[in-house]
């Protein structure tokens, strides 16, 4: 295929300059946004086993929650019963709620004892989850632009620049795609190599990418979204709702579990009931939320497929199963969450998102490396300001980002037996390791903070299981291993990471050493001190 050369070039330029844009912080995005396909994963290896009370039998939910209701009755304001094992039975928010990073959620779990009698225990949240998926939303850009918070605009915007270097991408790749797609040319310089990966990892993996760019940029401006359509709208609602009611229910009237459940299964065939999230009770328009499973379709929830449902009378107002009345905007919008959160094909899509996420950010740095690489100039010792800035701003920030991921997860267990709030540790110890590893990098430059950083990072993996196994071998210092294969394979996962960083720092360490005089990766011969501490590491 032929394209003027011409062309070619405003494509190329366009893509450079809008990948270049919109690539660090997307690097932030789609690097915690592939850690929260195990969001579930990660909150059960943060909490130790005794965290949550045990389960009950089926038939005593109805005991439980009239028990709960009587006793605590602003828990009728919403209370959540959980059917899987490894979950206390009921809980209810005292203070925050399950929207958003809070940072002193407290939460009460409970059940029955042998005895049939009424156990609440009051919880903080770890909120080591959503401190990655706050990251994953928001890039950590800290601030609040009306009801939501600031990085998630700049996201969206960065969203729609990733989507304009995405076609242009293309556009500009189209005339050598089909010589040039499966070919990675490491014995020819490290710019061919790294071009060659970006181009490979960008085009295999286009739909998922424009899938993400797309509503990335619906969930950042729904509220312009919907503002713009409801003037076409006018009065008519364009969600289904239930109408209020005239009556204000009693708690001692809510139907039994066993009937709810028979509604649901007549609803969604072939779907198991996840967890029930009850509101407003004893209000006019009480709800139940209510996350359902089935691994053998798609499913279009964040996590799960959902139905609203009212508590008292079994009417279904919206829900995201396929074929059910949800209306048009429903079933659009529980469309965009399914492709977003790769809720659908269960753990299999879980780990394919996982990955394609984790080569996304690969994407964006490979990007900036091809940018550096193609502006340097031969036989110059100092490059452009524009390249150092550059070239330090891509270390800072994607290894400060890693880093203080890393820095939250090594510190979790050790936090947990300190008199402390650990979510607001958690935050500290993001913010100051990320800060750091910038200013590291503009203070000593990119190479050495390469180096440095990405040992330290591997350390950090490292020390997740290393903790488990002293935790095993220590019982007295308070903290817990690994107890099931979910939360080992968390650790299995982060030993992962921390032999790919190390691997990664090697390799950095080489080109930094033997680099070209011309390159932004060479450490100069006046810093041959360091060069020799950096070998001895």
């Amino acid at each position: 295929m032929k394209i003027r050369a011409d062309i070619i070039r405003t494509y190329q330029t366009l893509h450079t300059w809008t990948g270049i844009c919109a690539g660090l912080l997307l690097f932030i995005g789609f690097f915690a946004g592939s850690l929260t396909m195990f969001r579930g994963a990660i909150d059960q290896w943060a909490t130790p086993a005794s965290y949550q009370l045990p389960q009950v039998q089926e038939v005593q939910y109805d005991e439980l929650l009239q028990k709960v209701l009587a006793a605590y009755p602003s828990a009728a304001d919403s209370v959540s019963l959980h059917f899987s094992e490894d979950h206390s039975p009921i809980t209810w928010y005292e203070t925050g709620s399950a929207r958003g990073l809070s940072l002193d959620d407290q939460v009460y779990h409970a059940t029955l004892n042998d005895n049939g009698e009424l156990v609440a225990e009051l919880r903080h949240v770890n909120e080591l989850s959503m401190l990655v998926d706050y990251l994953h939303r928001t890039a950590g850009i800290i601030g609040e632009i009306g009801h939501d918070q600031a990085g998630v605009y700049v996201l969206g915007i960065a969203s729609f620049l990733y989507f304009i270097a995405l076609v242009s991408g293309v556009i500009f790749l189209l005339p050598t795609l089909t010589k040039s797609f499966f070919a990675l040319r490491h014995t020819k310089s490290k710019a061919r190599f790294w071009l060659d990966t970006h181009n490979l990892i960008g085009v295999s993996s286009l739909p998922f990418h424009i899938i993400i760019s797309f509503t990335v940029f619906v969930f950042a401006f729904h509220d312009l979204l919907y503002g713009g359509l409801s003037q076409v709208y006018g009065d008519k609602p364009m969600f289904k709702r239930n109408a209020e009611s005239e009556i204000v229910y009693q708690v001692a009237d809510l139907p039994k579990l066993a009937e709810l459940r028979q509604a649901v299964t007549e609803y969604a065939p072939n779907y198991t009931i996840e967890n029930i999230d009850f509101s407003g009770l004893i209000e006019q328009g009480p709800s139940a939320a209510i996350k359902i499973v089935n691994l053998d379709t798609v499913m279009r929830g964040p996590i799960t497929d959902f139905l609203y449902m009212q508590p008292y009378t079994f009417e279904i107002s919206t829900s995201s199963v396929q074929g059910g009345d949800q209306g048009v905007w429903s079933s659009i919008v529980s469309s965009f969450f399914g492709l977003h959160f790769g809720s659908f094909g269960g753990d299999f899509g879980r780990w394919a998102y996982f990955i394609m996420g984790l080569l996304g950010a690969i994407l964006f740095y490979s990007g900036n490396l091809l940018w550096l690489e193609k502006r340097r100039k031969a036989q110059v010792l100092e490059q452009s300001r524009a390249s150092i800035i550059l070239a330090k701003l891509t270390v800072g920030i994607s290894l400060g980002s890693i880093a203080g991921i890393a820095c939250a997860f090594a510190a979790s267990k050790w936090l947990s037996i300190a008199s402390l709030n650990i979510n607001v540790a958690y935050m500290w110890l993001y913010y100051i390791t990320f800060f750091v590893t910038l200013g590291t990098a503009f203070i000593y430059g990119a190479p050495r903070t390469a180096i440095v950083g990405m040992r330290a990072i591997a350390l950090l993996c490292f020390s997740i299981p290393m903790t488990s196994l002293l935790a095993f071998l220590v019982p007295a210092i308070g903290i817990w291993p690994a107890y099931d294969l979910t939360t080992v394979s968390v650790e299995v996962v982060a030993a992962t990471f921390g032999a790919a960083f190390w691997g990664m720092s090697h390799k950095t360490h080489k080109r930094a050493l033997g680099s070209d005089i011309n390159s932004v990766w060479y450490i100069p011969p006046h810093n041959k001190v360091a060069s020799s501490a950096l070998k001895v590491a």
